[in-house]
């Protein structure tokens, strides 16, 4: 088969589904087998991949806005696969051009968070995901979720055949390993954290449930338990309240923001922190908790959605709306080093069971499966 992956999406600032797609493709191109694979994507980001591995075109896009990406999906590639003789086309960030021709269609569905938590998403941007998903569910040949929850969801809220949606898992990348000593100082002395610290992994916006997860730091700090809270992410839109309200709790230094945090420093942020709390009310998958287990760290996380599935028993799982049961799971990995010891080494174990490899082969079968039947 020759095979073409969209990778025009992915942002210079990588994070979620931009992950996703950048891992796949490299867990794809080391696999042996007699495909061919065109990768579109930003000058750069690949070369190195088309350098090495002669069964791996590199075509650099160059889309700009999404506005304009998403003319250049609709209009331009459609053209670029007939050119490439493509046989099927792998879309990894929910759509996926409406006319193909003969072009066999697999697109990734990571969530359907724009319908099942909308206030997470300015109005214009829900509606060009959901419109988007919903005309990729109706022409794609076969769906990919990355858990049983968004699945079901899929199923749900879209109304697609189950049986047009294979499971397939995600993984940490395999950077992500326990942090030596220099390393984990070299981070905090970047980072200007000192002492214990609490970590949140994930993009500033609503949804993420720092709200709660700053009022259980202030109930931690009211039972003078002494630990800082260190949020990694890029700013998303409606963070702003939760700045305010660490002021007004007074928590001062207890609450740092990092900003976005390159792949580079991620791993010795887990290594060194004493848990990852990710109370967040809705996940498609939840890479930041397999993520910090791979590293070590325990883990403390909201029992919903897919985040609950990807942990298994290896985190503290909490309702993520009970304020009062954060905090005291929080305490109680904080105190218990005999829990934190439990904790990371389930921890680990459960990591360990993913990979991207496996992420690559089960994405490829399908494709061979696909275009088989």
């Amino acid at each position: 088969m020759r095979i073409a992956l969209d990778c025009s999406a992915i942002p210079r600032q990588m994070a979620g589904a931009g992950v996703y797609s950048y891992q796949l493709v490299r867990a794809l191109a080391e696999i042996r087998s007699e495909h061919e694979f065109v990768v579109f994507a930003r000058a750069g980001l690949f070369d190195d991949l088309a350098d090495n591995h002669e069964r791996v075109q590199v075509v650099p896009i160059n889309t700009g806005s999404r506005v304009t990406r998403l003319a250049w999906e609709q209009a331009a590639m459609p053209f670029l696969l007939r050119r490439h003789n493509i046989d099927l086309l792998h879309s990894p960030h929910h759509h996926t051009p409406v006319v193909a021709g003969s072009v066999k269609r697999v697109v990734t569905f990571h969530d359907v968070t724009f319908l099942v938590l909308p206030e997470r998403y300015p109005l214009v941007r829900r509606l060009y995901m959901s419109t988007l998903t919903r005309a990729a569910a109706r022409v794609a040949n076969a769906i990919i979720a990355p858990s049983r929850s968004t699945r079901d969801d899929v199923v749900r809220k879209l109304g697609v055949d189950p049986n047009r949606i294979t499971v397939i898992p995600e993984a940490a990348g395999p950077q992500y390993a326990p942090s030596d000593a220099a390393a984990v100082t070299r981070v905090r002395e970047r980072y200007r954290l000192a002492g214990d610290y609490i970590l949140s992994v994930s993009s500033l916006e609503p949804g993420k449930n720092r709200t709660r997860l700053i009022q259980a730091v202030a109930r931690l700090r009211d039972e003078d338990v002494d630990c800082r809270l260190a949020i990694a992410g890029q700013p998303g839109w409606r963070y702003e309240g939760d700045m305010d309200l660490a002021r007004e709790l007074g928590l001062g230094d207890r609450v740092r923001y990092l900003g976005y945090v390159p792949d580079d420093d991620l791993p010795p942020l887990y290594s060194g922190a004493a848990l990852l709390a990710y109370p967040s009310l809705y996940e498609g998958f939840g890479l930041p908790v397999l993520e910090a287990m791979a590293c070590g760290t325990p883990v403390v996380a909201g029992n919903t959605s897919a985040t609950a599935e990807v942990a298994g028993d290896a985190a503290l799982l909490v309702d993520p709306l009970d304020v009062d049961g954060l905090a005291r799971a929080m305490r109680r990995l904080l105190s218990d080093e005999t829990l934190r010891a439990d904790q990371r080494a389930r921890g680990l174990e459960r990591a360990a069971g993913y990979s991207w490899e496996r992420t690559a082969r089960e994405t490829l079968a399908l494709y061979e499966s696909l275009m088989a039947n």
